[in-house]
This record gives C-alpha cells, structure tokens and sequence, in this order.
C-alpha cells in the first residue's frame, strides 16, 4: 500500500477501525518513517559506554523506579553522543495510532506535505533532537509495536523509545530510562452503555483486553493471581498495539479495556461511544527509554527534560491532553525528578 493510499484510507475520526490497519502494518513492517530531513550513513541504534559512569538499579534493589535515574549532564563527549552526532540524526522508536500521543493526523493543515506525526510524545522528541543536534527534525520515527518496545532498543533498532512507556523495575533490568516526564494511572474502558464501573467486581465475566508486554497486563495477571481481581474475569485477550484492543472492543469481541488513563482518555475523544469506568488505580510514570550502557546519552536526555519540563512540557501539554484528562487529572503537572 502506498503511502498516498494509506492517508486516504486513514481520512477522518470516524475510522478507528481504519488506524488499526496503520497499527498492523506498523507491526508486520516495522515500518521505518524518514519523516524528517535527517542525514548519515544509513545506521540505526548505538550501543556504546558513555564516558559518564553510574548504572541504574536493578529489579532486585528498586523500589522506586521512577526515582532510579542518572543525574543530567549537558556533557556530550561519550560516545553514544558522539555517535549519533557523527551519523546526524536520532533514531526513535515511537506511536503512530496514538491519538494525541503519537499519531499521523489523516487531515493535515497542508496535504501537499503529507501527514507528519504529531502528539506529545512526538514534540518531545523533535525537543531532544533540538538539544542534542542543534535541529528538531534531525530524527528517523520508526513505529514500534507496544510489545517490540524493548527488543527495539536491545538490538539497536532504535537510539531510545518515547512512547507512553511505564518506567518499572522489571524493565530496569533490561533497559535504561530516564527520569519520569509524565505520571499517569491504569483505568478501565468500556462502552458508555456497559455495566462496567470501573475495576471491582463489575468485572465479573468480562472479556479484558490488554496489549501483550503492557505493565496493565502485568497488572491484571498479578492481581487475578492474587484474588485482587474477579477471578471470572476473562484477561486472556492481548494483542501487539494498545490500539487494537480499542478495534476489538468497537467490534463488541470484547467488554473492557485495560490500559494508561491517558491513552484511554484520548480513545474516549476519538470514539464518544466508549468511556472511562472509575478511577486510575495505579501510580505509574512515563519515562524515556534507552539500552543499557547509554549512560552519557541517559544524563544528556535527563538535561533535556530538566530544561523542558519548566517550559515546553505545559505547552505541549496544554495543546494535547488537557481537553481530554480535565482539571482533575493526576497528570495535569509535570512529575519531580530524583536521581541517584
């Protein structure tokens, strides 16, 4: 399917059903997007020891994950900087079915330059490469699968992952993460008619859909196992993006979704059909994610949101998620760093 095709495949809101189609080939392609004009020899990923020392915790040891960074550091003479330098561009794992996250927007202001993506995540992206290359748009998106997040950044697939990615213990041990640029809490969605209330008994003999490697999978397995959750909950629907649990849920194959309360007030805004169902009942924070070893590019980014959650966060922010999380939101506020 060419590019044009796909545009005009994705036309207008009224298709969800339509995004999930860029979602599976996001999936079957590992679709690369040169979106931006970005120069180099063609290589994706670095690996390299920052000269800068410091790992970060592992599982065994961290209670706190958000907390377990290394400290900023404008310093960019290690050689995972120095890599990406030389080769001119980053190469960043991200969404593109995301609504407001990450996303191509089917009806862009000018169709003559085609549809970029655009949300959150995507600004704090073009915001690290502004900072570490002197160019917002020295960046090559590549759409990674919610399940392909961490092998994407083992195999050097990707320099980092931004994309709506809970920073968590299990995960410490397998990749670095930066310090946290966003908080947000699990929550359930489900149709506005449903009986469903939120995550309680309600429950009971529902069909849940999760996406295979999400911390809300882990979190409805931990708690079934441990009598936290309805026993007669049915969780064994998973699927590769987040997005098509949403799809599946539309099609009635499915009750109640499981997933960030961000992401599923931002699915409630595409489909008004769909709605969130009680309260966030998880603290978990979003967190940039990197391999193992990247220390001097861990510190670099961890100066990046210093300085950007002072000013640009609110901003993007503002234009975002503010319309669809509301006054209330536990997300209305950029998250406080501690490090090491």
């Amino acid at each position: 399917m060419t590019a044009r095709r796909l545009r005009a495949s994705l036309k207008g809101w009224g298709g969800v059903g339509a995004m999930a189609v860029a979602c599976a080939l996001a999936v079957v392609f590992a679709l690369l997007l040169p979106l931006s004009s970005a120069h180099g020899d063609g290589s994706t990923g670095i690996g390299g020891q920052g000269v800068a020392r410091g790992t970060q915790a592992k599982a065994a040891e961290c209670t706190d994950p958000q907390d377990q960074s290394l400290s900023p550091s404008s310093d960019e003479s290690g050689d995972t900087i120095t890599a990406i330098k030389k080769r001119g561009y980053l190469s960043v794992g991200v969404d593109q079915n995301s609504y407001r996250w990450g996303y191509r927007n089917p009806n862009p202001k000018d169709p003559k330059k085609g549809s970029d993506l655009e949300g959150f995540d995507i600004d704090l992206v073009h915001e690290i490469a502004n900072q570490i290359l002197g160019d917002p748009d020295r960046v090559r998106f590549h759409a990674i699968p919610t399940n392909q997040r961490i092998p994407a950044i083992q195999s050097g697939q990707v320099d980092m992952v931004v994309r709506t990615m809970t920073i968590t213990c299990e995960r410490l041990d397998l990749v670095a993460f930066s310090a946290p640029y966003f908080v947000t809490g699990q929550q359930v969605l489900a149709p506005t008619t449903s009986g469903i209330t939120g995550y309680n008994k309600s429950l009971a003999k529902k069909k849940i859909c999760s996406a295979a490697g999400s911390t809300a999978h882990d979190k409805l397995d931990a708690d079934q196992k441990a009598g936290e959750l309805v026993s007669s909950a049915d969780i064994s629907t998973t699927v590769p993006n987040q997005l098509d649990c949403l799809v599946r849920l539309q099609l009635g194959e499915v009750d109640a979704v499981v997933t960030d309360g961000a992401l599923a007030a931002s699915q409630a805004a595409q489909d008004p059909t769909v709605a969130l169902k009680g309260h966030t009942f998880t603290t978990e924070y979003y967190g940039v994610a990197m391999k193992r070893g990247s220390n001097d590019l861990v510190r670099r980014v961890n100066q990046v949101l210093a300085d950007y959650l002072k000013s640009g966060w609110r901003t993007s922010y503002d234009k975002w998620l503010a319309p669809t999380l509301g006054a209330d939101s536990p997300s209305k506020n950029p998250p406080a760093a501690q490090y090491k």
